[in-house]
């Protein structure tokens, strides 16, 4: 049966469903037992579950990720909500030197199934730690997955899929989405696949690839550009950041052979140079024009004031994808 839920509600969802399948899956986190997290993503978990696998803890995220590599170590399931994602750096070191290097140090005899959840990106209004984009930190580390979905249905299946999985995952949700739209989710448990893109829209003139809350914006732009301009875009939602989907991106601009890169996160050593590296390796000769990056600059994000110019805009990626188009 399908529901429509929120993203938030999704996500409240597959935790739900995991600790009553699985024993070994416990919540740790500020604030997440009696008062539901700072987003009430765990909102009355504690009640069906007790304080024992529900676990609020100390404002200590080294403490708190340190923990939950332990517990993983040794035959629990953590679910770690750290409130947002630039609060996860004193936390940075468990989880670069330890739990992303814990299976290759011990030559695979021992596993950190652990799972990050955090909050990211601006558009929230609010101050600069609490509206970060900082995914490529994390990106960049063997041993590490990262997710980052943009609808409700798929933040249910990855969330239950990175749950499943041997290896830690850093879960990042898109903030502005929690609760900005509904979509018809399963009651059921279901899986999406870490590692796999999704083709949203297809498309023959310009491949645009973007992930969380840019794909609503990538998806605006498409729709505008395609009224006013008759240009087709293939907007692929990239879901998993590492490891990228290479296939899924190539096949796009062997067909399309012009490409736009949509992130909030700052341009300098952004995902999207990955992206244009991965395309210049592997299909640069298919391409008739240079991959154009829409991104975030490179200063904090602003306060609330002057926000929405920090951000891409579906005009931003509109002048982009014309740019690319009439090179």
């Amino acid at each position: 049966m399908k529901r429509k839920l929120t993203m938030i509600q999704a996500i409240t969802e597959a935790m739900d469903q995991k600790l009553a399948d699985d024993s070994r899956i416990m919540l740790l986190g500020e604030d997440i037992g009696v008062n539901g997290g700072v987003f009430r993503a765990t909102e009355d978990l504690i009640h069906k579950y007790g304080p024992d696998r529900v676990v609020d803890t100390p404002l200590a995220e080294a403490g708190i990720i340190g923990a939950a590599i332990g517990l993983a170590m040794n035959g629990k399931i953590p679910v770690v909500e750290i409130q947002f994602l630039a609060f996860i750096y004193p936390g940075f070191e468990q989880i670069v030197s330890h739990a992303a290097r814990m299976r290759y140090r011990t030559r695979g005899q021992y596993h950190v199934p652990m799972v990050i959840r955090t909050p990211y990106g601006a558009g929230i209004r609010g101050p600069e730690l609490h509206s970060e984009s900082v995914e490529t930190f994390f990106a960049h580390v063997p041993g590490l997955k990262v997710v980052a979905p943009s609808t409700p249905y798929d933040a249910k299946g990855l969330l239950i899929a990175a749950m499943e999985d041997p290896d830690p995952v850093i879960f990042l949700e898109p903030t502005k989405l929690y609760r900005a739209f509904k979509q018809e989710v399963p009651e059921e448990m279901y899986r999406v696949p870490i590692g796999k893109a999704k083709v949203v829209q297809e498309g023959s003139d310009v491949s645009i690839f973007a992930w969380g809350a840019m794909l609503r914006v990538a998806e605006d732009a498409a729709k505008q550009i395609e009224l006013e301009n008759g240009l087709s875009c293939e907007v692929i939602d990239l879901r998993t950041l590492y490891p990228l989907d290479r296939d899924t991106i190539i096949a796009s601009v062997k067909k399309t052979g012009r490409a736009v890169v949509v992130h909030e996160a700052h341009k300098t050593a952004g995902l999207g140079a990955e992206i244009i590296s991965i395309i210049n390796d592997e299909a640069l000769v298919y391409m008739k024009a240079p991959v154009k990056r829409i991104t975030g600059f490179d200063v904090p994000v602003p306060q609330f004031s002057i926000e929405d110019d920090y951000l891409p805009t579906a005009e931003r990626v509109k002048d982009g994808i014309m740019e690319t188009a009439t090179f």
